[in-house]
């Protein structure tokens, strides 16, 4: 049997936090500094309770009016207390669903500073205790295999990729994938390799690109479960 994660951004303001839960395996839940806030956090964490479903500190730059998506030269001490800050939050309200938080994943622009920038990767790992690490190649995942925490390589079938294997920019024509059909195959093809498929949690078709992902995924044989 093959296994696969199926994991999505929540508790963003944006999309169908519930109806998500009802199919991904892992939800990375928005703490607050690009996204969310405490009451959406805890709606996010009741429901992965009962469904199942694992839940980790999606961290940010602190910029909910850039949505985390604009670079930020950020001292790396600062970075450390900021992700600490989100982890710790995140752990408290978890808990209190009867939850662990299962690893942390950087969003948005931190997510690919990281892929290059050793000192703010660092902060994040300092900051983040023990929790695996979901990513991609990089930094991040080269200092956190060093350390023996737990990698664990993320693909995003509704994301266009550059010929050095990271994400295009969301400013080039191809960065966004929209078509059910080809989310569904990239997912597919990703799961050959990598751990864990990521959907958008903020595109407008997130629900319907998460519930066609899990179907082509079965289809092919593989098995939902959280990594």
């Amino acid at each position: 049997m093959r296994y696969i994660d199926l994991n999505a951004d929540l508790g963003e303001e944006v999309s169908d936090d519930t109806a998500l839960l009802e199919v991904v395996t892992s939800a990375n839940v928005a703490c607050g500094y690009h996204a969310g806030n405490a009451t959406i956090m805890a709606a996010v964490c009741e429901g992965a309770a009962r469904l199942g479903v694992a839940v980790g500190a999606q961290v940010s730059y602190d910029d909910r009016a850039n949505f985390g998506r604009v670079p930020v030269d950020l001292d790396p001490e600062l970075l450390r207390e900021h992700v600490a800050d989100q982890v710790e939050t995140l752990e408290t309200i978890a808990a209190r669903s009867g939850l662990r938080v299962s690893y942390v994943k950087p969003h948005g622009a931190l997510y690919h500073r990281v892929l290059d920038d050793p000192a703010q990767a660092q902060a994040l790992l300092d900051a983040s205790g023990s929790l695996p690490v979901l990513t991609m190649d990089g930094a991040l995942a080269r200092l956190a295999a060093a350390a023996g925490r737990r990698v664990v390589a993320e693909g995003f079938p509704d994301r266009g990729y550059a010929a050095d294997g990271r994400l295009l920019p969301r400013t080039h024509p191809d960065a966004l994938i929209e078509e059910e059909s080809e989310v569904s195959a990239a997912a597919v093809a990703l799961a050959q390799r990598v751990a864990s498929v990521c959907v958008h949690g903020d595109s407008q078709r997130a629900v319907a690109h998460a519930r066609a992902v899990r179907a082509a995924l079965e289809d092919a044989g593989f098995s939902l479960r959280r990594f």
